[in-house]
């Protein structure tokens, strides 16, 4: 079967941490050579391409003599802050050799949960790629604290594939793919070759952390390809070992583990709830409300929730639960914890002799929420 990235035109490459550094020994200048050149033929062949680059951490531990990764996390950032300069100074080097341009972008996930700040992003990657620069995006591991902790460029180029609206999302790591157990354990363990993201099954058979330079393992691959074909994005998972793998993969080599998505594309808003990694509460809801969300399509009313969670306030975004704990929906709620604890289990009848006012009918009106 051909590759996916055979009629795509904008990509997101992310490429790991055992890919760009000599085992911890910092950068491995050959490696950056080798990508920059690799998507300098991307660009010829007339593809706009984005890449998420981990190494940081890694350069910076070098450069200050660091032979273990540290836990602490003012260290990690301290690493972070020093081999980003680094990373910068290769890539740039590397490209320019190609005549490219190209751009830092250091981003946080609160930067894509802030809807303005989202949009701001959306706006300058896209103007630099219609002004043919190659966008350099890494996470913004000196002021972080939570996702610094789990290492999930991953996720973070899954972000970026939806904010762009990019045709596929190449994830470049030390595997050949998914394979259907962990290949350094069972060796009757067999290559998946193509599966459906977000497919359940997936997250079952993926396995742990693989390396102690970088921490995003399997797992963070398979659902960051999960959340990439929210925005109609496919993903593959390939080794960066393989020999001009995007170049062979983007003239139709069918290469590594394709994750397909379905056909239905999330509208822009809808997406962009999808995306916030971090929830201002949670409401748990009845099965007859979680009908309703899921067959019919309607808003989610007071009077088909059970119970809340956190201390969120009005406009935040919360995530609905079923009665097992299952997420089915986010979106964005009318009414703070306090108001909607007074309302819950109420009809939306009774909401101003409740409260005194009426905001909203709904609790999150359909258009402000977006299914999981």
């Amino acid at each position: 079967m051909k590759s996916i990235l055979a009629n795509s035109k904008r990509l997101v490459v992310k490429v790991g941490s055992s890919l760009v550094t000599n085992s911890g020994a910092g950068l491995d200048h050959a490696a950056l050579d080798n990508w920059a050149a690799q998507i300098a033929q991307l660009k010829s062949m007339g593809r706009e391409v984005v890449l998420v680059s981990s190494g940081a951490i890694a350069e910076g531990m070098q450069r200050l003599g660091w032979k273990k990764r540290p836990r602490a996390v003012h260290e990690l950032q301290a690493a972070a802050a020093v081999g980003q300069m680094g990373l910068v100074q290769v890539y740039e080097t590397c490209f320019r050799k190609h005549g490219l341009h190209t751009a830092q972008i250091l981003l946080t996930h609160d930067d894509l949960a802030d809807r303005k700040r989202y949009l701001n992003a959306r706006s300058t990657l896209r103007t630099l790629l219609r002004l043919g620069t190659i966008p350099i995006i890494n996470e913004n591991d000196t002021v972080v604290t939570e996702e610094i902790r789990f290492g999930d460029n991953d996720t973070l180029a899954a972000l970026v594939t939806n904010l762009i609206d990019a045709d596929v999302l190449v994830i470049l790591t030390d595997q050949s793919g998914l394979y259907s157990a962990d290949p350094r354990k069972d060796p009757g363990a067999t290559l998946v070759a193509e599966a459906q993201a977000g497919d359940a099954e997936l997250e079952k058979i993926a396995g742990g952390a693989g390396s102690d330079i970088g921490s995003g393992g399997m797992l963070t691959k398979i659902l960051a390809a999960k959340r990439a074909a929210r925005s109609g994005a496919h993903t593959v998972i390939a080794s960066g070992r393989e020999h001009d793998v995007l170049v062979r993969l983007a003239q139709g080599e069918a290469i590594g583990t394709r994750l397909l998505a379905g056909k239905i594309k999330t509208v822009a808003r809808k997406q962009w709830l999808a995306d916030h990694l971090q929830v201002g509460g949670k409401l748990t809801l009845d099965a007859g409300a979680v009908k309703v969300l899921r067959k019919e399509g309607k808003s989610l009313l007071p009077i088909g929730v059970t119970a809340l969670a956190g201390d969120f306030e009005r406009g935040a975004v919360v995530t609905c639960l079923d009665e097992n704990g299952l997420e089915i929906a986010r979106g964005l709620v009318n009414y703070s914890a306090q108001e909607t604890a007074k309302i819950l289990r109420r009809t939306s009848s009774e909401i101003e002799s409740i409260l005194g006012y009426i905001d909203e009918p709904e609790l999150i009106h359909r258009d402000n929420l977006v299914l999981l």
